[in-house]
């Protein structure tokens, strides 16, 4: 641990694979946190280069860092006691066991460590497990859910950015036996901060803008993922049609759900299930009018809402956070500290950015 600026020790931080956008907000969010201390931060493909150089924004915090390469047993050297993994899918499995053996709170942004039954990820992300046996010791990184198990947890999966959303908008009603667990339609659109810092053709300036489509038709990753949230407060297995959208913003995902309802209900009685899902929780916010992006940006928090239509008999369930501090490091850094003890708030905004 290193001194922080009330005198204490610090808890020092490593973050491997710094350079891109979730690393970039792990370090504008740890910046303000009083108990955490950045230490080392990697990424290969922008060794060398300052922190301040490619993210000037990060200039008046980290103007000292410098991202450099990942090398076995960094952790150790830097007497790292939490890390944060923001690896591409399937390469936090080939370097998580030895950061364990620290002894140490790893937390992986990735989806390595998400899915319960190993045998879903060749299916879902082309590839065997090769640790499988600690997906039964990671602790799935959603406070709202599983606070309970975050509390000393030492591998915290974190959730995908579309599978929070929905989860949240839709878990208390499947909870409360309210809406059916089959049949259940999620459309949602995201920023393309989503999509990553490099560079493709789908998210170029000229694609995106004034554009909005549709992709990951029938096979996204992230279904399977909401259905196991689900399936766990429902009781039952859970159906999900799941379609995703890139929408031309830079960060935000507002998630639409459809649900059919299990006997007559109301709007009334859908939010009360929500406000008391909800009320006591620092970053969820029931709203009583559709919530927006705009609202959430750059806050940890999530703004949800219900309505039952008497017409369709239709349930329709929203939530919209955003995609990049709730949605993946803002919701990494609300784990780690409940895993590590300290004030679940700590270094997170709850308001957002307006205009």
């Amino acid at each position: 641990m290193v001194p922080n600026t009330l005198g204490g020790m610090a808890t020092r931080v490593g973050i491997v694979g710094a350079s891109g956008f979730t690393g970039a907000e792990l370090l504008r969010l740890i910046a303000g946190h009083p108990d955490l201390e950045v230490v080392v931060a990697t990424g290969d493909s922008q060794a060398g280069t300052a922190v301040a150089d490619l993210y000037p924004s990060l200039a008046s915090a980290y103007g000292h860092l410098t991202f450099t390469p990942y090398v076995e047993g960094v952790a150790d050297d830097h007497g790292l006691d939490l890390v944060f993994c923001g690896l591409p899918h399937g390469a936090s499995q080939e370097i998580v066991p030895g950061l364990l053996d620290g002894n140490r709170v790893v937390v992986d942004l990735g989806a390595d460590f998400r899915l319960k039954d190993a045998g879903l990820y060749p299916t879902w992300y082309g590839h065997e497990h090769t640790v499988p046996h600690l997906l039964a010791e990671s602790v799935y990184g959603l406070p709202e859910l599983f606070r309970a198990e975050l509390a000393e947890a030492k591998l915290v999966a974190t959730p995908g950015c579309y599978v929070t959303t929905a989860t949240l908008a839709l878990a208390p009603l499947l909870a409360a036996g309210l809406v059916a667990p089959t049949g259940i339609v999620v459309d949602a659109a995201s920023g393309v901060s989503g999509a990553g810092r490099p560079p493709k053709p789908t998210n170029a300036f000229n694609t995106v803008d004034e554009n909005f489509v549709a992709y990951g038709m029938l096979d996204h990753r992230h279904t399977p993922e909401i259905e196991q949230n689900l399936a766990g407060v429902a009781g039952a297995d859970v159906q999900v049609l799941f379609t995703p959208h890139l929408a031309p913003m830079n960060r935000g995902i507002l998630a639409t759900c459809y649900a059919r309802p299990t006997a007559a209900t109301s709007t009334d009685e859908l939010r009360q299930v929500l406000h008391a899902a909800y009320d006591a929780e620092p970053f969820v916010e029931v709203r009583h009018e559709p919530p927006s992006t705009k609202a959430t940006l750059g806050s940890n928090a999530v703004h949800v809402t219900a309505y039952a239509d008497d017409r369709t008999g239709w349930v329709v369930a929203l939530a919209a956070l955003d995609n990049l501090t709730k949605g993946a490091s803002g919701g990494a850094l609300q784990s780690a500290n409940v895993a590590l003890g300290l004030p679940e708030a700590a270094g997170l905004p709850v308001a957002g950015l307006y205009p």
